[in-house]
């Protein structure tokens, strides 16, 4: 096992070089370099610690250089306040992992993810920071792109609510509407999952998987996505995009990833923590709900800013969502229901009524409150349909509740807007699948 060590001129060398010395018999590890971090209290000019000593202009930057100079295993972290802290920490945690190697404290253990290189096709991922980010509508977003081009695209999707063995849903073969996510409800299924939505509204073959947990780095605590990948790679597919769950990503390999972020997020959770690692592992960033009043303009460019000091080369494309019916709903009175935030809830139903001629009567912003969504649906009279995402309670409650007083329930799906999107996510499917060629 190679080791790098960091260390700082704040401890005596002498105990220094000792605690290298135990730290390698106890993980029989060999040190191959030390990053020194800064702090001149104890040091002496011509100090030797046995191996090359690397240096730059801050402690995060020497790290990197260590890191690009020298293979190693794991970083075994000897450094302290006050020359590092627990901001510059998680910064070089971000690096390690990315590196593949672990980031070993004295009480603290990181390791990168455990991705599998399980899928046998050209694979993308849409991973995200948080909940509520929009990534799953990313997800299918991108999977209509992709078949619209040709690519022939499946999607594995892991969700908290899928199913205990994965299971494959024919989108473009079926017509998955209310009852048949009524059906899935009556067989005990959690028909608004992510991989119900994606089959339903982008109709692409599906294979829906769960996992439980995830870990700072993103690794589900338990899933079955290695399986869903291997039942994805028998499907008559050609590209395969894998959907992440929260800030979990799937634990495949793949040639190329989509990170989504929310610009309504505190921006330590996106540059920040472990936020960092998954910047590093990106090929494009979607800044999602960039705009009023999730996100004033002035949020959005110091965001991007922020963005930019980690990951220079890396295309940012701030993006809003807007509202799409999947059925027909020109002359309607509607009642909208969704998960987005009463402040934009207004601007969403607009959008509504100006591109698709309906009338927004009601809306609710409660998917995800069952207790007062029942109350806002209770408070929609007059309507001749209801319009809903498909998260949450959208069958148990609104697509039942439709079910039962005779009125068709109309799904929506939420498509992102950006300049260049569609350019860009061609173009890293393009890439992924040239990396795969022979």
């Amino acid at each position: 096992m190679r080791a790098l060590f960091l260390i700082d001129g704040e401890h005596y060398p002498p105990v220094v070089l000792d605690a290298m010395q135990s730290v390698q018999s106890f993980l029989e590890a060999e040190g191959v370099a030390a990053a020194f971090l800064g702090g001149t209290e104890k040091i002496k000019a011509g100090t030797d610690y046995g191996v090359p000593l690397v240096t730059d202009r801050d402690p995060v930057s020497t790290v990197e250089r260590a890191l690009v100079e020298y293979e190693v295993d794991v970083v075994v972290d000897l450094s302290d306040e006050p020359v590092i802290g627990y901001r510059e920490r998680m910064r070089i945690a971000s690096l390690a992992l990315y590196a593949g190697a672990r980031y070993l404290g004295s009480d603290f253990e990181l390791r990168p993810p455990d991705l599998r290189p399980v899928s046998t096709k050209p694979s993308l991922a849409v991973i995200g920071t948080g909940k509520r980010v929009g990534k799953t509508a990313i997800s299918g977003y991108l999977a209509r792109l992709l078949a619209n081009e040709g690519f022939d695209p499946g999607v594995v999707s892991m969700g908290r609510g899928g199913p205990p063995h994965p299971e494959v849903i024919e989108g473009h073969r079926l017509e998955v509407g209310s009852e048949y996510l009524l059906e899935a409800l009556e067989r005990g299924a959690h028909a608004a999952s992510d991989y119900y939505e994606t089959a339903a509204l982008s109709r692409v073959t599906t294979v829906g998987c769960r996992r439980c947990g995830g870990g700072l780095a993103g690794e589900p605590f338990v899933s079955n996505v290695i399986e869903g990948a291997e039942i994805a790679n028998r499907l008559d597919t050609r590209v395969t995009v894998f959907d992440g769950s929260g800030a979990a990503m799937p634990p495949v390999e793949v040639e190329r990833r989509v990170l989504v972020a929310g610009a309504h997020q505190a921006p330590e959770y996106i540059v920040g923590f472990l936020g960092t690692y998954r910047l590093l592992l990106a090929d494009l960033l979607l800044l999602t709900m960039s705009e009023e009043p999730m996100a004033d303009r002035q949020k959005v460019e110091d965001l991007v800013s922020a963005l930019r000091e980690v990951r220079p080369d890396l295309t940012v494309i701030p993006t809003v969502f807007r509202p799409r019916p999947v059925g027909e709903v020109e002359g309607m009175r509607v009642g909208y229901v969704s998960t987005a935030p009463p402040a934009v809830l207004d601007k969403l139903a607009g959008h509504l009524e100006e591109r698709y001629r309906c009338e927004v009567v009601a809306s609710s912003g409660n998917l995800s409150d069952r207790k007062r969504l029942a109350a806002d649906l209770d408070g929609m009279p007059g309507v001749e349909a209801y319009l809903t995402e498909i998260k949450a309670a959208a069958v148990d409650v609104v697509t039942r509740r439709g079910s039962e007083e005779g009125k068709p329930v109309i799904y929506c799906d939420n498509d992102p807007v950006g300049d260049g999107l569609d350019a860009e996510l061609l173009r890293l499917a393009r890439e992924a699948v040239a990396e795969r060629a022979p």
